[in-house]
C-alpha cells in the first residue's frame, strides 16, 4: 500500500507542471502558515474572550452581591431601629409599640411584608400590619423563632418560605425570607425573653436578580452557608425536583471564578460571598459563552480561513503566472521545433535566465536546423546509391534465356512468334531503362510485366495463362519501377514450375482512397508462414540462374527507401493454395512527381 502510494505521488509531481507545482507548493505552505496563524489565533482569542467574561462574571456578580448586600443592610438596620430605638427603651407593660412600628413599616413596605414582636412563650405582643395570629398556629416550633432563640447574639435568616402564622383580611400567603432576633423585653421592674420578626418580601430581593444574567443562558442563584438555595429563577422547578442543581458542591467554593461539569456539561461558575450573612451569590457561565467553541465562531474561523486560501491561491496563481508563462511560451516554441519546422521564431523573454535559455534553443535550432540540411543531402546520396545499387541486380540470365528461344525460334522458322518475343523483348527494355528514371506509370509498369509474361509464356509453352486488370483512375499515378517483374517472376519459378496442372497469374491495381496498391496473385504450390517470413530476411536472396535476380526483400526495399517505412509488401500463402503479393504505395499522380522534380 505505502509503495502504491509512493508510486502514485512520483507520478502526480513527475505529470505537473512548473506552473502547477509552484501553485501547488504556494498554497500548500501558505494553506500550512494560514492555518497555524489561524489556530494561534484562536487559542489567544479564546483565552482572550475567556479572561474578559471571567472579569465581566466577577465585576457583575460583585455588583449583584453589592446590591444584595445593601438590601439586606437596609433590613438589618430597620431591625436594630426596631429593637435599638424602640423595644429596648419601652417598658411594654405601659406603653404600645404600635406607632413606632407601624411607622417604620410604612418606610419599608417595599420590602418589608410583616414586623411582629412574640414573647417567649410565642404570644403575639406587637404587629404590622398583621393584627392576629391564626388560632391553629404555635410560632414556638416554626424554625425562624427557634434560631432566634438559640442565637440570641445574632439576626437570623430563615429559608425562603410562605408565611402562613398570621390572620390577614386578604387570605393571601405571601413568599418570604424571615429576619429573627431575639430581644430583650421589659414589663415594669422584670424582664424576659423576646423575639422580633422581620419578613422580607421575597418579591422584592427577585428583583434585584431580575434581568441580571451572566450572559447567553447564563443566570444567578444565591445559597446560604450551608449550601441552601434563597434564590433561583427556576425555584418552583427546583422545588418540584425537576431541575437539579449544583448548589450543595458551590458552598465550599471560594470567592471567584471556578470550572466545574454539571449535568455533564461543562460551565463557569463565578462565586461573591456577602458579608455577615454568610451568603454566596453564584453566577453560572455555560461554556459556549466563555470560550469560542460555538458553531457561529468555528463557521466565522472556517470563513477566515477559506477567505485567506482564497486570497493567497489568487496571490499564487499571478506569482505562477509571471513565472511560468515565459516558460510556457519557450515550451510552445519548442514544441513547433519538436514538430519539424527548425525556421520557427522562439521565444526569448521573461527573466535573465529564461531569456538565456530562449536565446540559447534558438541557436541550437540553428545549429541543428543546418546539421539536418547536411544529414537529408548524405542522406538522399546514400539513398540513390543504394537504389541505384537494387536496381543494377538484374540478371543477365534472363536476356541470354530470351536470346536462346529467338535463335530456336527462328531455326525452326517460327518467324511470326519470334518477332513477337524480339517485340515484346525490346519494349520490356525500353521501360526498364526508362533513361534512368526511378518512377514511371502504372501504365508503363504494367505494359513492362505483360511483356515479360508473354516472353515467359512462349518460352515455358503456355504451361501458365495471366490476367492483367487496372482501374482507368490508377494508370497515371505514379510507381516504382520493376516492382511487379519479379513478383511475377517468382510466380512462375517457384509457384508454377513443378505444379501438375495448369497455372494461373493474376495481376490487378487499384486505388482505395488515396492509396494505390498493386497485387500478384498465383494458384500455385504456396509458402508456409515460415517461408513467408523469410523472404524478408537478409539471408533470403539467391539470385535465379534463370530470372532476373531482385527478389521479394530488393522490391521491398527499394518501396521504402523510395516511399517511407509504411509502404511495402504483404504476403498472404498457404500450402497448395498459392500466394498473393500485395503492394502498397502512394496515390501520387505522375505529372505532380515530374513538376517536384522540376522544382
Amino acid at each position: 500500500m505505502g509503495k502504491k502510494r509512493t508510486i502514485w505521488k512520483k507520478k502526480l509531481f513527475d505529470d505537473a507542471s512548473i506552473r502547477s507545482m509552484i501553485f501547488i507548493y504556494f498554497t500548500i505552505t501558505a494553506l500550512a502558515a494560514s492555518v497555524l496563524i489561524s489556530l494561534s489565533l484562536y487559542q489567544r482569542m479564546s483565552r482572550q474572550v475567556t479572561e474578559v467574561v471571567q472579569e465581566e462574571s466577577q465585576n457583575l456578580i460583585a455588583q449583584v452581591g453589592r446590591s444584595v448586600e445593601s438590601y439586606l443592610r437596609t433590613i438589618m438596620k430597620l431591625s436594630d431601629s426596631l429593637y435599638y430605638g424602640t423595644i429596648k427603651n419601652a417598658d411594654l407593660s405601659s406603653q404600645s409599640l404600635g406607632s413606632e412600628f407601624t411607622l417604620l413599616y410604612d418606610n419599608n413596605k417595599d420590602n418589608v411584608e410583616n414586623i411582629a414582636l412574640f414573647s417567649e412563650d410565642g404570644a403575639l405582643l406587637e404587629a404590622v400590619p398583621a393584627v392576629r395570629l391564626k388560632n391553629e398556629v404555635d410560632v414556638t416550633q416554626e424554625e425562624w423563632f427557634r434560631s432566634a432563640l438559640n442565637r440570641r447574639e445574632n439576626q437570623h435568616f430563615s429559608l425562603p418560605h410562605v408565611q402562613y402564622v398570621f390572620d390577614n383580611a386578604e387570605n393571601q400567603y405571601r413568599w418570604v425570607i424571615s429576619l429573627s432576633r431575639a430581644v430583650e423585653l421589659t414589663h415594669g421592674t422584670s424582664t424576659s425573653q423576646g423575639v422580633l420578626l422581620v419578613d422580607i418580601r421575597y418579591s422584592s430581593l427577585e428583583q434585584l436578580f431580575g434581568g441580571i444574567t451572566t450572559g447567553r443562558g447564563g443566570y444567578f442563584y444565591m445559597i446560604n452557608g450551608n449550601g441552601e438555595i434563597l434564590y433561583h429563577p427556576q425555584m418552583q422547578l427546583l422545588d418540584s425536583g425537576w431541575v437539579q442543581e449544583n448548589n450543595g458542591r458551590a458552598a465550599g467554593y471560594s470567592d471567584g471564578n471556578h470550572e466545574e461539569i454539571f449535568a455533564g456539561k461543562k460551565r463557569m461558575a463565578t462565586v461573591k460571598t456577602i458579608g455577615y450573612t454568610g451568603w454566596k451569590v453564584v453566577g453560572v457561565t455555560p461554556e459556549n459563552a466563555v470560550s469560542l467553541n460555538t458553531i457561529k465562531t468555528r463557521l466565522f474561523i472556517v470563513f477566515v480561513i477559506a477567505l485567506i486560501v482564497c486570497i493567497l491561491a489568487l496571490i499564487n496563481s499571478y506569482i505562477s503566472s509571471r513565472i511560468t508563462n515565459p516558460i510556457r511560451e519557450l515550451e510552445k516554441s519548442v514544441g513547433v521545433l519538436e514538430a519539424g519546422n527548425l525556421s520557427a521564431p522562439v521565444y526569448i523573454g521573461g527573466s535573465y535566465e529564461i531569456r538565456h535559455l530562449g536565446k540559447s534553443i534558438s541557436d541550437m535550432a540553428g545549429q541543428i536546423r543546418l546539421l539536418m540540411q547536411d544529414i537529408v543531402r548524405e542522406h538522399e546520396a546514400k539513398r540513390k546509391q543504394e537504389f541505384d545499387t537494387l536496381q543494377s541486380q538484374i540478371n543477365p540470365h534472363f536476356l541470354y534465356n530470351t536470346l536462346d528461344i529467338i535463335v530456336w525460334m527462328i531455326e525452326n522458322e517460327q518467324k511470326t512468334e519470334a518477332v513477337k518475343v524480339v517485340t515484346a523483348l525490346a519494349r520490356f527494355f525500353r521501360i526498364s531503362l526508362s533513361r534512368g528514371k526511378s518512377l514511371i506509370t502504372v501504365k508503363d509498369e504494367l505494359e513492362h510485366v505483360r511483356n515479360y509474361l508473354m516472353i515467359q509464356q512462349m518460352r515455358f509453352k503456355n504451361k501458365f495463362t495471366y490476367t492483367i486488370e487496372s482501374d482507368d483512375e490508377v494508370l497515371e499515378l505514379a510507381s516504382l519501377k520493376l516492382m511487379l517483374q519479379p513478383l511475377v517472376e517468382n510466380a512462375i519459378y517457384h509457384g508454377m514450375e513443378y505444379m501438375d496442372g495448369d497455372g494461373e497469374i493474376f495481376v490487378r491495381a487499384w486505388q482505395e482512397e488515396k492509396e494505390l496498391y498493386l497485387e500478384v496473385r498465383d494458384n500455385g504450390l504456396g509458402m508456409t508462414e515460415e517461408q513467408v517470413e523469410s523472404l524478408f530476411t537478409d539471408t533470403a536472396h539467391v539470385a535465379s540462374k534463370r530470372g532476373s535476380g531482385i527478389g521479394v526483400r530488393n522490391v521491398n526495399e527499394r518501396i521504402k527507401l523510395y516511399f517511407g517505412a509504411e509502404y511495402g509488401l504483404s504476403i498472404e500463402s498457404e500450402p497448395d493454395e498459392g500466394t498473393a503479393v500485395k503492394i502498397h504505395l502512394p496515390a501520387v499522380p505522375y505529372e505532380k512527381v515530374l513538376e517536384e522534380k522540376k522544382v
